[in-house]
């Protein structure tokens, strides 16, 4: 091809050096070579491959610059260019040759090699690439991205011996799985609801949608569906309803799975900044909201609790890509929540809150009920509104208040328009939040302002030693997010927030990403500030932590606080509830935390411990001055008591804890707890601990919470079997102390049976020094069975005792 190309060119050097002037433009079969490279790469940046500039062809003398030689310069360096760019793929050797062929072993190579592949006298274009075939080439290059939106299945098939399926979906392209599904607990139509996002370059593939039963063992197939992805119409939503089958099944029907899919073209900025992350797709979007949604969930009625009445109820709400879910309650006809949640609404949100009602039976078993909608639009601003809503397909109810309440104090802004830097409107807030005004709108705490200047040596989490980090400010439910940075390890993003503050008992967290295109952003580090600990306006330079914000990672963020609250407001607050955060997922089993909650409770019961054992050796006079003190404090006490002295004495611990930190004498430092991330702690172990070690160790936290749990439950059970006569003999005789005591306290003042009881405890040991300590409520207590031992000491069923 080269040789024809050569051959081409010195044939039109020798038409040029004729007297005869003869038209050297190309014949009009022959494309435009820079109108194609425009085509398939509309900008610089979106070509996937490094540009390279033609080489220089020297222009002859005597031809002027709009003539047809300039016209046959510019061609040859635009055919050559698209011509290598179209042909990168056929190796490095051929890279190799085609650049020494073309080049010549010069820097400019031969003018010959310069000139363009012209037409023949008959319009062909001889070994030239044709316009059809660059064309093809140019949308292989094109990006596409494929967005889903599974949303349920249908009459699927039966593959458990219960008569259900757990079922749940894979999507493959190319044999590769780009997406799993949750699994929905015995469900023969399930609901997803799940979107996600890939990028594709070939529309010519197949996408294979495959749905398996989760087993604990091997997952059987429930069949399988494909689609093309060139029969999608681009940038528009396909409603597809795919029809499952299995070649080496005998069943006619296995169901259907419904979804959307929608292709869209990708340009340079939805490649590095799009993505299949719910997180960054959330925070590109507009990021302030217009206002905020109240919901209180009050109750539900005429709720059908169906054959088996255990279980619990639970709501789900949705607004946008926000999502809440309601306490458990138990399963009744009517139940109550009495529950507050708060909802933002962003533009692209829409005016429509969906709730779900939920049953939920056993640790996994779900059921949705129904579920309905309110449109925020017909709500008055301010204005609570009741609403009484049916669920679709069903007299089922659900009660709730929903107040709309605007929104105008949270901003985004640059350094030099930060809020609180202008001295009016510092005044202004200071005014706001003022004790003069502390009775004006009791839900408005405060006013923070948060600077992101910079972060200094993060992480590099790209293969060039840089990253392209970003930084999110979470305070509670509210998010904002800064700009990207890209290539760099020392990114500057000098951006102002400001956020309404309805709790100061928040804390704020900061936390810094890696854009990473099409895929979920890359953790680099977080810090989290709370809002009690900001005094005034302060720079800080914080360390970056680990996700679970125990170790620290590297790299350190620069942040400017400011906050002003209303101390007043803020107080009121603190004795409501406070508010939930988003849904989030059901958490997983982690030994590592198992171990460190029985340490905490450990360590909560040997300060208890610790604190009985301090009175017990007062009884005891192990310190004659300790206890003798402790003797005529408890007369004094009791003799003179008065129902204040409770919240006094509450006061003087505060008070005596308080001077012992500011003296010194305690720490409260907590550095021995061990918070550090599960995995990367196993990675650890497993190189130091053996299998049986490890074994070892989680068998001894599960014993310790066995025990644990024992003996609470068995306490309880105790008390109770007290009262239903389990043990006659037992319960006759805590009636009779209980109406012994009922009588003495009838006729002798509680005052002096305390004085009586305590005199009884100091003087114990002084008068039998060999005395055994014991509890009698305790000891009564030790003698009622428990439900477990009642059942080990009962007569078996139908077994009947011969008389004697």
């Amino acid at each position: 091809m080269l040789q024809n190309l050569r051959r081409k060119l010195r044939w039109e050097k020798k038409s040029s050096a004729s007297p005869s002037g003869a038209d050297l433009r190309p014949s009009s079969s022959v494309p435009d070579m820079r109108d194609l490279k425009r085509d398939a790469y509309p900008s610089p940046l979106s070509s996937p491959y490094p540009r390279r500039s033609p080489p220089a062809g020297p222009v002859r003398p005597g031809v002027s610059e709009g003539g047809a030689s300039s016209r046959c310069t510019d061609l040859a360096a635009s055919s050559l260019e698209s011509f290598d760019s179209a042909h990168m793929e056929d190796g490095s050797a051929g890279w190799r040759r085609r650049s020494a062929t073309r080049g010549g072993g010069g820097a400019g190579g031969t003018e010959a090699d310069q000139r363009p592949e012209v037409a023949d006298d008959d319009g062909s274009q001889g070994d030239m690439e044709s316009p059809s075939h660059l064309e093809g080439s140019r949308e292989s290059l094109t990006s596409f991205l494929l967005t889903i939106n599974l949303k349920e299945g249908r009459n699927l098939v039966i593959r458990d011996r219960c008569g259900t399926s757990d079922p749940y979906v894979k999507f493959k392209l190319e044999d590769k799985t780009i997406y799993k599904s949750k699994w929905i607990y015995r469900n023969l139509n399930p609901v997803w609801s799940e979107n996600f996002s890939f990028p594709v370059r070939n529309l010519n593939q197949w996408l294979y949608v495959k749905v398996y039963d989760r087993d604990l063992t091997t997952d059987d197939f429930m069949g399988s569906a494909r689609v093309l992805l060139g029969d999608m119409d681009l940038d528009k939503v396909n409603e597809l309803c795919l029809r499952l089958d299995d070649p080496n099944s005998l069943e006619d029907d296995m169901g259907e799975i419904l979804l959307d899919v929608t292709l869209t073209r990708r340009d340079e900025d939805s490649r590095r900044g799009g993505g299949s992350s719910r997180l960054s797709d959330s925070l590109n979007k507009s990021q302030l909201w217009t206002s905020v949604v109240t919901v209180t969930l009050v109750e539900g009625q005429d709720v059908p609790v169906g054959d088996s009445p255990c279980g619990d109820l639970f709501v789900r709400f949705r607004l946008g890509e926000q999502r809440y879910k309601s306490m458990n309650v138990c399963k009744v006809s009517r139940p109550q929540w009495r529950e507050r949640f708060t909802l933002n609404n962003f533009p692209e949100s829409g005016n429509l809150l969906e709730l779900e009602l939920w049953s939920k039976e056993g640790r996994r078993a779900e059921d949705c009920l129904g579920t309905c909608e309110v449109d925020l639009s017909e709500v008055r601003p301010d204005k609570r509104q009741l609403f009484k809503l049916t669920l679709d397909s069903s007299r089922t109810r659900l009660v709730v208040l929903v107040t709309v309440g605007a929104c105008n104090m949270v901003s985004v802004s640059d350094l030099c328009a930060a809020p609180l830097d202008e001295p009016a409107e510092h005044q202004g807030q200071l005014e706001n939040y003022s004790f003069r005004r502390s009775l004006k709108n009791l839900s408005d705490v405060g006013f923070l302002q948060v600077k992101v200047i910079k972060a200094c040596d993060i992480l590099a989490a790209d293969l060039n030693g840089k990253s392209d980090p970003f930084c999110v400010l979470e305070l509670c439910n509210d998010r904002l997010r800064t700009h990207t940075v890209y290539k760099s390890l020392q990114p500057e993003w000098n951006k102002v927030f400001t956020f309404p503050v309805r709790d100061v008992h928040e804390v704020l967290l900061a936390t810094v990403f890696d854009e990473d295109g099409d895929k979920a952003p890359d953790f680099l580090g977080k810090v989290a500030v709370p809002l009690l600990s900001i005094r005034g306006r302060r720079r800080i330079t914080l360390p970056l932590k680990k996700d679970d914000l125990g170790d620290v990672t590297k790299g350190n963020i620069t942040l400017e606080l400011e906050i002003i609250f209303n101390p007043v407001r803020a107080g009121v607050r603190t004795f409501q509830p406070r508010e939930r955060k988003f849904m989030e997922d059901n958490p997983k089993f982690s030994k590592k935390a198992l171990a460190r909650n029985v340490q905490r409770v450990q360590a909560l019961y040997r300060a208890i411990k610790s604190t009985l054992q301090y009175v017990k050796s007062c009884f005891n006079w192990e310190s004659v001055q300790r206890s003798l003190i402790a003797f005529v404090v408890f007369l004094l006490m009791v003799w003179h008591w008065e129902f204040y002295m409770l919240p006094l004495i509450l006061v003087l611990l505060i008070a005596w804890n308080y001077f012992q930190i500011r003296s010194g004498r305690v720490n409260q430092e907590l550095s021995s707890m061990d918070v550090c991330d599960e995995e990367e702690e196993d990675d650890k172990e497993s190189e130091r601990r053996g299998l049986m070690e490890k074994i070892h160790m989680v068998q001894d936290i599960v014993i310790s919470l066995q025990n644990f749990l024992d003996g609470v439950a068995n306490f309880g059970e105790r008390i109770k079997n007290t009262f239903n006569w389990s043990m006659p003999f037992l319960s006759s005789l805590a009636s009779l102390v209980l109406v012994l005591a009922t009588v003495i306290t009838y006729f002798i003042p509680l005052r002096y049976i305390v004085l009586i009881w305590g005199i009884h405890k100091f003087t114990k040991r002084l008068r039998n020094p060999y005395a055994i300590d014991n509890n009698e409520l305790l000891d009564f207590l030790s003698r009622v069975p428990s439900d477990v031992e009642k059942v080990q000491f009962s007569e078996p069923k139908g077994f009947k005792r011969k008389k004697m």
